[in-house]
C-alpha cells in the first residue's frame, strides 16, 4: 500500500509529488497523458515568479518534472478509471491495475469549455481549436476568430497575430474581463479587431471552417463573418467526474476544499484547477500542491 497517490501531473500534481517525495513518503503520481496539464499548451508564461523574462509553458513543466525526478518521484502513465474513497482506505483503479493508499491528492485539472453551438463538434479539429499554441501555425496569412474575453482569450489572440492576417476577438459583453495590461496589448495590435456584445450562433463549413454566424445581443442583428479558424476560450470545466458523488462539489462541479486543501472525505485532498477557487494560475496551483502534500503528510502522521 502506498502512503499517497496523486492523480494528475500538472503544476499542482508535480509540486505535490515533489514535496511528498522529498518528505520520503511512499508516493506515486498517476497521469494518463504527458506531464504538464494546461500549461503545456501555453506559449509563454510571464507572471510566474523568478522568471523576469518569461518562460515557455513546456520548459517550465520540464523543469518541474526534472526536479521531482531528482527526489525519486515515481510517475506512472496510467488512466484512472474509478476510485473508492473511504476514511479508512483509498482504492484507485486504473487501466493497468489497482492501487491502494491511505491518502489521495486530486490534481486532475480542468478542460476547456465548449460553445455548444451548431457546427462546433463537427468542425473540431477541422478549424475549431481550443489551443492557439498547438494550432496557430496552421493559420498563417489567414483570418481567424477568437471567442472569449478573459486573460486566456486575449493572450491567445495576441499569440495568433504571429501567424494570422486578421484576428477577430468576439466577446458577449461590452467590456472584456481580461486584466488591463492584456487589454492594452491587444488594443495595440493592428491585426486584432474587437467585436463586442456579440455571440456566435453557428460555425459554417463541411471539410473546414468557412465562417461564423454572429448575433449582436443588444440589437439582435445577425451577420456572417468569413474566417478559416475558430479558437474557443470561454472558460474551463473541472475534470471531476471521477469523484462526482464521492466528495463535495460546488454548483459548477469544482471540488470544495478548506484552506488546507482537505475535501469532505478525510485523507482526500485537492489542488490546482479542479479546486473551487477564485484564481486559476500556475502560481496558485503550485502553492496548493505544496499545501496539499504537507497536509497529507500531517494526516498520515495522525494515523500512526
Amino acid at each position: 500500500m502506498e502512503d499517497l497517490i496523486i492523480i494528475g501531473a500538472g503544476p499542482a500534481g508535480l509540486t505535490a509529488g515533489l514535496y511528498a517525495a522529498r518528505s520520503r513518503l511512499r508516493v506515486v503520481l498517476l497521469e494518463r497523458l504527458a506531464p504538464g496539464g494546461q500549461i503545456v499548451t501555453t506559449d509563454w508564461v510571464e507572471n510566474y515568479p523568478g522568471f523576469p523574462e518569461g518562460i515557455s509553458g513546456f520548459e517550465l513543466v520540464d523543469r518541474m518534472k526534472r526536479q521531482t525526478e531528482k527526489f525519486g518521484l515515481v510517475i506512472e502513465n496510467q488512466q484512472v478509471e474509478r476510485v473508492e474513497l473511504t476514511p479508512e482506505k483509498k482504492i484507485v483503479v486504473t487501466d493497468k491495475g489497482t492501487l491502494e493508499s491511505q491518502a489521495v491528492i486530486l490534481a486532475c485539472g480542468a478542460t476547456p469549455q465548449k460553445l455548444s453551438i451548431d457546427g462546433e463538434k463537427h468542425m473540431t479539429g477541422k478549424g475549431v481549436s481550443y489551443c492557439a499554441t498547438c494550432d496557430g501555425p496552421f493559420y498563417r496569412d489567414k483570418e481567424v476568430a477568437v471567442i472569449g474575453g478573459g486573460d486566456t482569450a486575449l493572450e491567445e489572440a495576441i499569440f495568433l497575430t504571429r501567424f494570422a492576417s486578421k484576428v477577430y476577438l468576439i466577446h458577449r459583453r461590452e467590456k472584456l474581463r481580461a486584466i488591463k495590461l492584456l487589454q492594452d496589448r491587444a488594443a495595440e495590435e493592428e491585426k486584432i479587431k474587437f467585436i463586442l456584445d456579440t455571440i456566435p450562433t453557428r460555425i459554417a463549413g463541411e471539410t473546414g471552417v468557412e465562417g461564423l454566424d454572429l448575433k449582436n445581443i443588444k440589437t439582435g442583428e445577425m451577420k456572417h463573418l468569413s474566417v478559416e479558424g475558430v479558437f474557443v476560450f470561454v472558460g474551463y470545466s473541472p475534470n471531476s467526474e471521477l469523484v462526482k458523488g464521492l466528495v463535495a462539489l460546488d454548483e459548477d462541479g469544482f471540488v470544495i476544499t478548506n484552506g488546507n486543501m482537505e475535501t469532505s472525505v478525510p485523507g482526500v485532498f485537492a489542488a490546482g484547477d479542479i479546486r473551487s477557487k477564485l484564481l486559476r494560475q500556475v502560481s496558485t496551483a503550485v502553492g496548493e500542491g505544496a499545501t496539499a502534500a504537507f497536509a497529507a503528510e500531517k494526516y498520515l502522521e495522525s494515523l500512526k
